[in-house]
C-alpha cells in the first residue's frame, strides 16, 4: 500500500506523536510510523510519570527553556481532555553536609529558570511536609506533579486522526532512501513517500540517522533502569514526591519515591547497562546491540570517566538490599518485605565520541529530515513544546 503526505514521523512515542499534532494543526498531512503493536510502548510508557518543573536543568539549555512552557502547556492539554493528573509538588532532599554545595546549585538554577514557589527548606520544614523523611536540608517544588503518560499519548493520537492525520502501528522501518528530494520509506505493508522526514525512533534513532545517510555523530547506549512498588499497606508512608540530590557528573536523578496517579509508590531507577535495546529483563541480549556497543569508543572512555558509579549501580540492580540501602536515606522506615513488584524500562542514552553522556536534547536536520537523537527527562514533560519546536524545522523545509 502506498501512502504520500508532506511530513513521515518514525516513532509513536510521546515526542513523536506531540510532533505529529503539531504539524496537523499546521494544516500538514502527516503519517506516524511506529515499529510496535502499540504507541508509547517503550520509554513514554515506561516512565515514573513525573510532570517536571524545570529545577535541575542548565540555564540557557534547551532542556530548561521547552521545560516551562511544556510542563503549563501539558497540565493545560490534560485539564482540556479530562486526563487524570495532578500538581502535586516535590520534596528534594539532601541527606548529609556533602550534598548542600549541589543543593545550593539546584536552587540557584530553579530561580534562574522561574520556578515559583521554590521554598528552601529545614529539618523540621522536610518533617512537617514528610514525617517518614530524612534530611538536614531540602527544597520544596511546588510546580512539579503526575500524569500517566501513556494516556497523554493515546489523547494525541486520538488528536492527530481528528485531525486528518495517519498512525500506523506494526509499521517498523526496513529501508529509507532519498529519491528526486522526496523521502521513501519502506515497512512490511506501506510504502511512504513524504516531502520531509522526522526521525523521532527513541532507542533506535542513531540507527535510523544512518539508514537515512546521516550521521548522527552520537550513538545511543541503552540503560536499563528497575523500579519496585511498594506493598499497598505502606503507601501511607509517602505524601508525595521524594528525590535526592543528584549527582552533577550524571544525566541520571539517581533513586527516588515517586507516588502515581492511582496511589501506588514507585521505588527507582536504577541504571545500568542493557544488553539490549529493547531488553526488559536481565537475561535480554542482543549480539548485535551489545557488539555496537562494545565496540564503540565513546563508550569505553565514557565507562573510564564513570566505572565506579557503574559499579555502584550494577550491585544495587543485582541486590534488593542493596537497592533498599539507597531508599531508606531517604526513608529509613523501609523495609526489605516492602518492595514488591518490580518494572523495567530502558533509557535511549546518546554518548559522544568523546564519552560524554549528552545531557540536553540533541537534534540534526538536513533539508530533507530532522532527526531526534537524544530526547532525555523532561522529553515528556515538554513533548508538547518540543513537539513544536521539530515540527517548526520540518515546516521549514516544505
Amino acid at each position: 500500500m502506498r501512502h504520500r503526505c508532506d511530513v513521515a514521523v518514525i516513532g509513536g512515542g510521546i515526542v513523536g506523536l506531540a510532533t505529529a499534532h503539531a504539524l496537523v494543526d499546521a494544516g500538514c498531512s502527516v503519517i506516524v510510523l511506529e515499529g510496535e503493536d502499540r504507541v508509547a510502548f517503550h520509554q513514554s510508557g515506561r516512565n515514573s510519570g513525573v510532570i517536571h518543573s524545570g529545577l535541575y536543568y542548565r540555564p540557557g539549555s534547551l532542556k530548561a527553556e521547552t521545560c516551562r512552557a511544556g510542563r503549563e502547556a501539558m497540565y493545560q492539554f490534560c485539564e482540556e481532555r479530562e486526563i487524570p493528573h495532578r500538581r502535586t509538588g516535590k520534596l528534594v532532599v539532601a541527606t548529609d553536609e556533602r550534598e548542600l554545595t549541589a543543593l545550593d546549585e539546584l536552587e540557584r538554577r530553579g530561580r534562574t529558570n522561574g520556578l515559583l514557589g521554590l521554598r528552601r527548606l529545614s529539618r523540621d520544614d522536610i518533617q512537617e511536609i514528610e514525617p517518614n523523611v530524612s534530611g538536614i536540608a531540602g527544597l520544596w517544588v511546588a510546580e512539579t506533579g503526575i500524569v500517566d503518560f501513556s494516556a497523554v499519548t493515546e489523547a494525541l493520537v486520538q488528536a492527530v486522526r481528528q485531525g486528518g492525520g495517519h498512525v500506523e502501528t506494526g509499521a517498523r522501518v526496513r529501508r529509507v532512501a532519498v529519491v528526486n528530494r522526496t523521502v521513501r520509506i519502506r515497512t512490511a505493508r506501506l510504502e511512504v513517500e513524504a516531502a520531509v522526514m522526522i526521525n523521532c525512533g527513541g532507542l533506535q534513532s542513531d540507527r535510523l540517522a544512518r539508514r537515512y545517510g546521516l550521521d548522527p555523530g552520537i550513538r545511543i547506549v541503552p540503560f536499563r533502569g528497575e523500579y519496585f512498588r511498594l506493598r499497598s499497606q505502606r503507601r501511607d508512608l509517602i505524601r508525595t514526591l521524594i528525590y535526592p540530590v543528584p549527582d552533577p557528573a550524571l544525566p541520571f536523578l539517581g533513586v527516588h519515591l515517586t507516588k502515581g496517579i492511582d496511589g501506588h509508590v514507585e521505588a527507582g531507577p536504577s541504571a545500568v547497562l542493557a544488553f539490549k535495546r529493547e531488553g526488559y529483563h536481565r537475561t535480554s541480549l542482543s549480539v548485535m546491540d551489545l557488539s555496537e556497543t562494545l565496540t564503540y569508543r565513546g563508550f569505553w572512555r565514557m565507562a573510564r570517566r564513570h566505572w565506579r558509579a557503574g559499579i555502584g549501580e550494577f550491585h544495587r540492580s543485582m541486590s534488593r538490599k542493596l537497592f533498599l540501602d539507597a531508599v531508606r536515606r531517604l526513608v529509613p522506615s523501609l523495609e526489605l518485605c516492602d518492595l514488591t513488584v518490580r518494572r523495567v524500562g530502558v533509557r535511549a542514552q546518546a554518548v559522544g565520541p568523546d564519552g560524554r553522556l549528552l545531557d540536553d536534547f540533541h537534534i540534526v536536520e538536513d533539508d530533507r529530515s530532522v532527526h531526534v537523537l537524544n530526547a532525555p527527562s523532561p522529553a515528556a514533560t515538554a513533548s508538547l513544546i518540543i513537539g513544536r519546536t521539530v515540527a517548526g524545522r520540518a515546516l521549514a523545509k516544505l
